[in-house]
């Protein structure tokens, strides 16, 4: 248990709080949850129910986040704890982003310190904070970003990027890459993940990128809900805008899960068609992920179209970037190379 950053004290003798972590606000009396399930008011302060306390580790492809302009083909300690602050009924991650019951006492406190260890013993080069949203577990994140970037190590957030601004100011400064699931228009957040509306997540990816955090984008497209050619253009449009074309957009297949078993999978023909659209609009680095697609997987030089970089699933075969830079015509490749 440890006293939660990014709350206020609304009414002390009444000893209820608001958390200012993410845009729900939520007003807490004492005893308490957030809707994240995770941040609760005890006798007046705001404490969180999931420091050293991951719910999942693992050693990942760094392309499995997915991210492939940053430190490829290396390989980084991924954890998570339980919890989120969206409630996206296509989650793949349910059952820990959303447990029915959580009984917090059954994990294993890991040091932020251990965590460090467990990456210098294994010679991994960095840290991933994934699954669910790290937002939610921020203070245990912030605690192993500043020793990781004391080590040395990369910190890398896979996020659904609902958070204030505040928040995102603070995580940016121990940051290198963030993954963004960026899902949809207005009616999408609001029917499909609980939420009112996009902008803050447009305005986390704002923050990020005046901070020189490295970001993609994903977007999971799902049948009947993001996938007609208007709305693919209107994301687009706004990474064009707002992060610039050389941001690299993923755009990936759904699989019918959780609460959306109804739903038929997404075709590659979808994912080809949103990729020839983001890539007419002018994005430089277009990716397709979930399926067996040898082209939409790797990557190429905008300017004389050679493949740089040849991927099979998350394993790169062949990398031809030198020194960030085209092997053939010596075009800048943007990036963060190791």
């Amino acid at each position: 248990m440890k006293e939660a950053l990014f709350y206020k004290k609304l009414k002390p003798k009444e000893k209820i709080v608001q958390c200012q972590l993410c845009p729900h606000f939520c007003v807490l009396k004492e005893g308490k949850r957030g809707k994240c399930g995770v941040r609760e008011n005890r006798n007046g302060k705001l404490i969180s129910l999931v420091y050293g306390k991951p719910c999942s580790t693992a050693v990942d492809a760094i392309e499995k986040k997915p991210l492939y302009h940053f430190w490829p083909g290396t390989q980084c300690l991924s954890i998570a704890t339980v919890g989120c602050n969206l409630f996206c009924l296509f989650c793949q991650n349910w059952e820990i982003s959303h447990p029915e019951k959580i009984d917090f006492e059954s994990f294993e406190y890991v040091s932020p310190k251990k965590i460090i260890e467990i990456c210098k013993q294994n010679k991994l080069p960095g840290i991933a904070y994934t699954y669910t949203e790290p937002a939610i577990y921020a203070e245990y994140a912030l605690d192993c970003m500043k020793l990781a970037r004391k080590e040395g190590l990369y910190n890398v957030w896979v996020s659904n990027g609902y958070i204030n601004p505040k928040s995102a100011e603070e995580i940016s400064k121990y940051l290198d890459a963030i993954n963004v699931d960026l899902k949809g228009d207005l009616k999408f957040y609001q029917k499909l993940c609980g939420v009112k509306n996009e902008e803050p997540m447009h305005e986390s990816l704002k923050i990020y990128k005046k901070n020189k955090v490295w970001i993609e984008i994903t977007n999971l497209i799902i049948p009947g809900y993001n996938d007609k050619p208007e709305q693919i253009r209107k994301l687009v449009s706004w990474v064009k805008e707002n992060l610039g074309t050389k941001t690299p957009l993923h755009f990936s297949a759904f699989y019918p899960t959780y609460k959306l078993l109804n739903l038929p999978s997404t075709p590659l023909e979808t994912l080809n068609k949103a990729r020839k659209i983001a890539l007419d609009e002018g994005i430089k680095y277009v990716y397709t992920g979930n399926l067996p697609d040898e082209e939409g997987n790797n990557t190429y030089c905008p300017k004389c179209k050679e493949i740089l970089i040849k991927r099979r699933l998350f394993s790169v075969i062949e990398n031809k970037i030198k020194r960030g830079k085209c092997f053939n015509c010596r075009e800048k490749i943007a990036g963060i190379w190791n």
